[in-house]
């Protein structure tokens, strides 16, 4: 065999493992949202994927992880190996030179997400909430990720010279991740039946109120 026939059949391959791989993703979505996360088993996941429980577990390791798995590409979009904070959208984000115009697509950011993870995130929190300790562990590390994001935000508040005077970037960072809250997204979307065009207004110009200099 030559090489170009070893290099498109590695290629094959690994395509074909990406796609086993996003079905069992998107079977074990489905199956969190829908049933929980302590009645949904990895053989039921693999059920539903059309693969062996032992694909699951060969793809994924346990079945936090692969709740993992399935939060970052829900997170993300899709299941592209590219760092949220490398997406072009963001990018574009973080190039805005004024520092109000920067929170408010940073609020468009928060509700993309938060519309994305909320269905997700809400089985997770019922779970944490009766005492799951895997689900518990989840949000500590899910909660962790966000407050890096938010500490970036406030830090290009910062870079921009719109940060108030007198609040430190460490406050600003921790106003910016309660804002962006899955809870915050609940009470105003769920529970209060807010549409996602009003979460965002409120939260870009809460967001501004915050931690921009004050005129």
């Amino acid at each position: 065999m030559n090489n170009e026939r070893r290099t498109y059949t590695s290629a094959l391959r690994a395509e074909q493992t990406r796609l086993t791989q996003r079905r069992i993703l998107d079977a074990g979505h489905r199956l969190f949202v829908e049933q929980g996360y302590g009645p949904t088993t990895i053989a039921a996941v693999a059920a539903a994927a059309e693969v062996s429980a032992q694909t699951v577990y060969n793809a994924f390791g346990s079945k936090p992880a692969l709740l993992k798995h399935v939060y970052d590409v829900v997170l993300a979009g899709d299941d592209e190996p590219i760092p949220l904070a490398q997406r072009p959208e963001v990018q574009a984000m973080y190039a805005l030179p004024d520092p109000a115009e920067f929170l408010r697509g940073y609020a468009g950011l928060a509700r993309t997400l938060s519309e994305r993870l909320g269905p997700l995130m809400l089985v997770i929190a019922a779970g944490a909430g009766s005492g799951d300790p895997e689900l518990t562990a989840h949000i500590e590390t899910t909660d962790g990720e966000r407050l890096i994001g938010a500490g970036m935000a406030a830090g290009r508040v910062q870079e921009l010279g719109g940060l108030r005077p007198g609040l430190a970037a460490e406050a600003a960072r921790d106003r910016l991740w309660t804002l962006t809250s899955i809870d915050v997204w609940r009470l105003l979307r769920l529970a209060r039946g807010w549409s996602a065009d009003q979460y965002e207004d409120w939260i870009g110009e809460a967001m501004c109120a915050a931690i921009l200099a004050r005129p």
